[in-house]
């Protein structure tokens, strides 16, 4: 029986699991290199090795209340200035599946053994800097360096610069720069789907686009009209064609959230550009045969690897596209099924709720109180979880991570019994049952109900649209209708299919 568990990382994936297994009546240490938690949303003003690295205007995706979830009295459980040396199976795994933790704390190392280990590192750490795919950037004369090392829009005034990568961090940063800088450029090879933090009446966008109402919606209809009703969202706000940044699929590479990129394409502040071929010692050439000459700074945006130079190469062996993790979670084949891999995911949706979630899923499977399945149950899950990203990204080429977010959430709470029952609600309690349909999903919603369920779970669900609001409200205005009902008239044609929808499938009966 796993008592003692090792956690690594004190990012929200580390504090969550902390919490998970006190929950449980298990025993946390959990080791941070760092001197502070925090993990990724640990701003430090130079990019520190082999940690995560943020710049200080970085704004979070999903807004406050999606993301929210509770800690209580974990700090005396977390090990500081701790770094993790080496993670490996003890003598004796394949009968007790413990493990080895050798860990370093300035000159002193320790070793310990644990029942359990939860990997909390985060997938933002080692980053990918591919030069040897650029030729020519070794002669370059300018500034080259990875976006991790981005902090603030200072020494870039009158600079061209060029920022290779089209993900979120690339585009904060373009649209930060371009209003230094004599000129930003932004390459890429493919397209991008962005979308505004900026919903529906001003409200944040996840607010109306992550619920279950709008996911029942497009799991429902045939996949290709899904897919049509995804990119004509997109270019509702505006058209991705007219700014040269359309993807041929809209939903095959992360969605981006940024508000300023139309604007600043539009204003000339930001030139989009495809691929670059080569380099030379002041100019970039790209693949549609323009070139930039006179550059001053080389930006990659390309992104990060998923390494853990800790642990024992034959633990995990990564597939980017079949993926490795049942649940998303614990390696296949392995013996012993005591380690877990917490927030190595990309659903698009709040990551607070999901790493919460599987923290919850993990100390239960740790307790005893969930059954792992058999090594081919495994691998049977991990091929219909292939064939779903197929149908959901119209692709499996290095996605492994992603996911639909809601079935996710509502699978691993299924598992464990926290899963609301929102029919019934509808029936015994219409008004927490509509709003929890039909609004954003949220941890509070998995509180309700099952192990570790919190008393103020309903009260905060039905108040949440007031904690939204409060911070707008700084000119003492008498406050107007709102809330959930302020969407209901968009979501109107939608209801109004599913009916259609019903009716015919019972004429057909």
């Amino acid at each position: 029986m796993v008592k003692t568990v090792a956690i690594i990382g004190a990012g929200m994936s580390g504090l969550a699991a902390v919490k998970g297994c006190l929950e449980d009546g298990l025993e946390p240490t959990c080791f941070e290199r760092t001197a502070g938690i925090g993990g990724l949303w640990r701003f430090t003003e130079n990019a520190e090795d082999d940690c995560p690295s943020i710049y200080k205007s970085l704004v979070s995706n999903a807004s406050k209340e999606m993301m929210c979830f509770t800690h209580f009295q974990l700090m005396k459980h977390i090990q500081l200035k701790t770094t993790v040396c080496h993670v490996q199976r003890h003598s004796d795994f394949s009968m007790t599946g413990k493990w080895v933790i050798v860990t370093k704390t300035g000159e002193e190392s320790n070793t310990a053994i644990f029942d359990a280990v939860m990997i909390c590192t985060g997938q933002y750490i080692q980053p990918v800097l591919p030069l040897e795919s650029f030729p020519g950037i070794d002669k370059f004369r300018g500034k080259v360096f990875h976006s991790r090392h981005y902090k603030r829009p200072v020494g870039f005034d009158g600079k061209k610069v060029l920022i290779i990568g089209m993900g979120n961090t690339g585009v904060d940063i373009s649209t930060e720069l371009c209003t230094r800088t004599s000129q930003v450029y932004l390459s890429t090879k493919r397209g991008v789907c962005v979308l505004r933090r900026l919903g529906e009446e001003g409200y944040p966008l996840d607010l109306s686009f992550i619920t279950r109402f709008r996911n029942y919606i497009h799991c429902s209809l045939p996949t290709a009209l899904a897919r049509l009703s995804a990119s004509r969202y997109a270019n509702q706000q505006f058209n991705h064609s007219l700014y040269n940044i359309q993807t041929e699929s809209i939903l095959s590479k992360e969605l981006l959230v940024n508000e300023e990129l139309p604007s600043r394409i539009l204003a000339g502040l930001i030139i989009m550009k495809p691929g670059v071929t080569r380099f030379t010692e002041t100019s970039a050439h790209f693949a549609d045969g323009t070139s930039i000459d006179d550059l001053d700074v080389v930006i990659f945006a390309t992104g990060y690897d998923i390494t853990f130079p800790f642990l024992e190469e034959s633990v995990i062996k990564m597939d980017p596209s079949k993926g490795f993790l049942y649940k998303k979670m614990f390696p296949v084949n392995l013996q012993k099924p005591t380690i877990a891999f917490i927030g190595f995911i990309q659903p698009i949706g709040a990551i607070a709720v999901t790493a919460e979630l599987q923290c919850r899923w993990a100390t239960k499977f740790f307790k005893g109180l969930v059954k792992m399945p058999s090594t081919e149950e495994m691998k049977d899950y991990l091929a219909e979880d292939e064939k779903l990203r197929l149908k959901w990204f119209e692709t499996t080429q290095q996605n492994w991570r992603r996911t639909n977010y809601i079935k996710y959430v509502d699978d691993l709470a299924a598992d464990i019994n926290v899963k609301p029952n929102i029919w019934k609600l509808i029936l015994t309690d219409p008004v927490l049952g509509f709003k929890m349909f039909f609004g954003p999903i949220n941890g509070y919603q998995y509180r309700l109900t099952g192990p570790h369920k919190w008393i103020g779970a309903r009260e905060a669900i039905l108040t949440q649209w007031d904690r939204i609001e409060k911070p707008l409200r700084t000119r003492g205005m008498k406050k107007p209708c709102s809330s959930l009902f302020t969407f209901l008239p968009s979501l109107m044609p939608w209801f109004l299919c599913i009916v259609a929808l019903c009716a015919a499938i019972l004429i057909k009966g």
